[in-house]
């Protein structure tokens, strides 16, 4: 097994789980439905086409950059003249370095359909488009906790301004598809089974968060000032 890396920067970002039509939510860090969907326009598979070989492969996502919750206040009206008012939140300025986990031909395919899609690919909403490039390559041999952890094989995202306001030592948090059975695992319902639009479906995944995963010493950093050490 290998992982693919991507790398996912925008001004805004949104990755909804659960929303309905007048509230549209997103979660702190990208979906693995989201991301099942990116690839799959990338690959120019219509919606209502299988997906069956992209569901098995294993998701996380590092949060080099956490961004900020946005609400937009969002109309629109219908050609009969109905309006609808809708509320939808967005991600401001995050970053992220999503790994996927699979064997090395289809991760090729994907690292291939991601560098050139086939349709527009887009951070959640067709609003989001990706700041530049993506793909950060396929890792060989490396499984994906591995290739997440690893700042040589994956180095920080962050912006520069960011880094200016953390700390020397940044602790980045990961969350990662894990068996249901591992200690801190609880459920996602965000895994795809089918995007067709007549009868969309999604499943539940188990996964671990960890605050501290990644330890990144940060040179631009400010000192941290302890105000309980002159006693």
């Amino acid at each position: 097994m290998s992982t693919l890396l991507l790398r996912f920067a925008a001004p805004l970002q949104a990755w909804g789980s659960s929303s309905r039509f007048s509230v549209r939510t997103t979660e702190h860090e990208p979906t693995k439905s989201g991301v099942i969907g990116l690839i799959a326009a990338a690959m120019g598979r219509k919606r209502d086409e299988a997906i069956d070989d992209l569901l098995d492969v294993r998701f996380g996502v590092r949060i080099d950059q956490a961004g900020r919750v946005m609400r937009d206040f969002h109309t629109a009206r219908s050609l009969s003249g109905e309006a609808f008012v809708s509320d939808r939140y967005y991600l401001a300025d995050a970053l992220f370095v999503v790994g996927l986990e699979a064997d090395d031909v289809l991760l090729d395919k994907i690292d291939t359909a991601v560098r050139s899609p086939v349709f527009p690919i887009y951070l959640g909403r067709r609003s989001c488009p990706p700041s530049g490039p993506i793909s950060l390559g396929v890792k060989r041999g490396l499984c994906l906790e591995d290739a997440l952890k690893d700042t040589e094989v994956a180095p920080w995202q962050a912006g520069i301004w960011y880094q200016k306001r953390q700390a020397r030592e940044v602790h980045l948090e990961t969350v990662i598809d894990a068996d249901p059975s591992e200690k801190g695992a609880f459920l996602r319902a965000d895994a795809p089974i089918s995007f067709d639009q007549s009868y969309r479906r999604y499943g539940y995944r188990s996964v671990v968060s960890r605050i501290d995963a990644v330890l990144v010493t940060n040179p631009l950093g400010r000192d941290v000032h302890d105000p309980m050490e002159v006693f």
